[in-house]
């Protein structure tokens, strides 16, 4: 078995997968069939009060050159997490990632990450009105902040796979000028490193274009933030 665990959980039972796999709690993510399994998301609360969210797996996996026979898709989760935070990048805090064979010889996998405490999704963000209540100063910064992530990413040669604007979090501290403000990522079930920047922001840029409710407009302020950052522009953008 392949596994992992922070070390907060250390006053769980020995066997963690197995505790973690009998945990229950509310679906947010229904199970569904892909990939030869079912891969679904649980909302639970740790020993300690902790809201945490349990990725649940059976046969779910993925294939490359390197795992030819198939891989849980958590575990290219799990390696992007690490290598996002090595990069600045806020992302999910990592509790617990593990895989087995069942009887049958059927992968079983889980990935149990802590919630993203302060953010908000960043759709969420603008229907709860925030964007006209902090102005426009502060959404301009928060374009930057969005796109300084993003860039982070990318230059370390992670691509996101699957950008969607549901996968941009954001959380505001204070007002005015003074407010900070963080910017969190989340999802990376395909999110793999590719051989070049540039390509991984190509892809992950024209998939959230087309994926968000941002106007022209607010776009350009996105991308111009984003080419500057970066230091050029992306093709086919």
């Amino acid at each position: 078995m392949t596994a992992e665990c922070a070390s907060e959980m250390d006053a769980v039972p020995t066997d963690r997968f197995e505790y973690f796999w009998n945990e229950q709690g509310e679906w947010v993510e229904e199970p569904n069939k892909r990939r030869g399994g079912e891969s679904g998301v649980q909302r639970i609360v740790s020993s300690k009060g902790r809201l945490l969210y349990a990725k649940r797996q059976v046969g779910h996996i993925y294939r490359s050159w390197l795992h030819p026979f198939g891989r849980p898709t958590v575990l290219r989760e799990r390696d992007a997490l690490h290598g996002l935070r090595l990069l600045d990048v806020t992302v999910p805090e990592l509790v617990f990632c593990g895989a087995r064979r069942d009887s049958q010889a059927q992968w079983q996998a889980l990935l149990v990450t802590a919630a993203l405490d302060g953010f908000v999704e960043i759709d969420n963000w603008y229907a709860a009105g925030e964007r006209e209540r902090h102005g426009e100063v502060l959404h301009e910064r928060v374009l930057q902040a969005v796109a300084a992530t993003l860039v982070r990413m990318h230059k370390g040669r992670w691509q996101h796979g699957c950008l969607y604007s549901k996968h941009i979090f954001v959380r505001v501290d204070g007002e005015g000028e003074q407010a900070q403000i963080r910017i969190a990522l989340l999802d990376f079930e395909k999110c793999r490193q590719r051989l070049s920047a540039g390509r991984a922001a190509a892809h992950d840029l024209k998939q959230l274009r087309r994926h968000s409710s941002w106007n022209d407009t607010d776009w350009e302020k996105l991308y111009y933030f984003y080419k500057t950052a970066f230091g050029s522009s992306i093709k086919g953008l």
